[in-house]
């Protein structure tokens, strides 16, 4: 029995399966958890935590963030989501669970739903649609998840965020709550940037800002660097009624590229996608995504996932360039109109 297991994990390693069952020991929690919660066993919420702590342990992450097939990850996420549903259902006191069940939602959504229909052509205008709408909603349900953990702490918290009463909102989350608001605000401001004539959020965006703030305050360079890439898409994408600050989102790249330089292109794409595009500014645009290019995933194994899938954004934006930039005799006219 022990060989045919071994063979089985050396043939799941040769497939990249290997992923999917994250441990030997996981694959026997998993199955113990289903075969208790079948059978009313009394060891069923043992079972239940054991598994759910190996889950969320640190190291279980590192299985998607380290893989250079963005196409097995693809597959293979919304198992993992809702596996940890499930068991959030059973422990929905569990901080772990909620807060990688509603982060992974959110990360899936950005990676395999969003950026998949940004890069559809413009032929296929429905399906660019369709996909977007389901980033969107996936987008929300990873922060109102993430909201509920939050609101253990403070059962007002949407109500005080929605009175614009943020420093008695957040004023009780501490260091170790920054993952929760961190991810809450991303998913927030990113149904926004899908929909932004979609008012409903539109009008609740400074609550998301608000959760974030309340991150730097706590943790300055949250993730060596991640809070700025954030900074960079939301100060550069927004128009200035709603808080957009072009001068602001060149302060963070320059803090993302003194964390971020050696491990994840992210910022760059950041600030390609927005200020670039926003001033029509061809040439930086172009540098940037070489940059993006030239990094090796390799030299940053534990974000390889993120820096493989930026190459093909890279790659793509660069192939359909034509389409984010006037050309150039256009540009010159509209400039030469102005100061007339």
């Amino acid at each position: 029995m022990r060989g045919k297991a071994i063979k089985i994990t050396a043939a799941c390693k040769n497939n990249k399966l290997h992923f999917l069952f994250l441990s030997k020991n996981l694959v026997f929690w998993m199955i113990i958890s289903l075969s208790c919660l079948a059978a009313g066993c009394s060891l069923e919420k043992f079972a239940l935590k054991k598994a759910a702590g190996m889950l969320t342990s640190p190291s279980s992450g590192n299985v998607f963030t380290t893989d250079d097939d963005p196409e097995l990850i693809a597959g293979a996420l919304p198992f993992a989501i809702k596996f940890y549903e499930s068991l959030l259902a059973s422990l929905p006191e569990h901080d772990g669970l909620r807060l990688r069940t509603g982060s992974l939602y959110i990360m899936y959504a950005n990676a395999f739903v969003q950026t998949p229909a940004d890069m559809t052509p413009a032929s296929e205008i429905e399906s660019r649609q369709e996909l977007l709408a389901r980033a969107k909603k996936l987008y929300l349900r990873g922060r109102d998840m993430l909201l509920a953990g939050l609101e253990k702490k403070n059962p007002n918290l949407r109500a005080e965020l929605k009175a614009r009463q943020f420093q008695k909102a957040l004023a009780c989350y501490g260091k170790q709550d920054v993952d929760f608001l961190y991810w809450a605000a991303a998913g927030w401001v990113a149904a926004y940037s899908i929909d932004p004539f979609d008012m409903s959020i539109g009008l609740t965006l400074p609550e998301g800002a608000a959760l974030m703030n309340r991150v730097r305050e706590l943790d300055p360079n949250y993730a060596g660097g991640a809070i700025h890439n954030f900074y960079i898409l939301y100060y550069g994408s927004l128009p200035e009624s709603l808080g957009g600050d072009e001068k602001k989102a060149l302060e963070h790249f320059k803090k993302a590229e003194a964390l971020m330089a050696r491990s994840d292109t992210s910022y760059l794409l950041s600030l390609a996608t927005t200020i670039c595009v926003k001033n029509q500014d061809r040439e930086q645009f172009i540098s940037l995504l070489k940059k993006v290019l030239e990094f090796d995933p390799n030299q940053a194994p534990s974000n390889r996932l993120v820096n493989v899938l930026n190459k093909r954004k890279a790659a793509w934006l660069l192939d359909h360039i034509d389409d984010f930039f006037l050309p150039p005799e256009t540009r010159d006219l509209d400039e030469t109109e102005e100061e007339i």
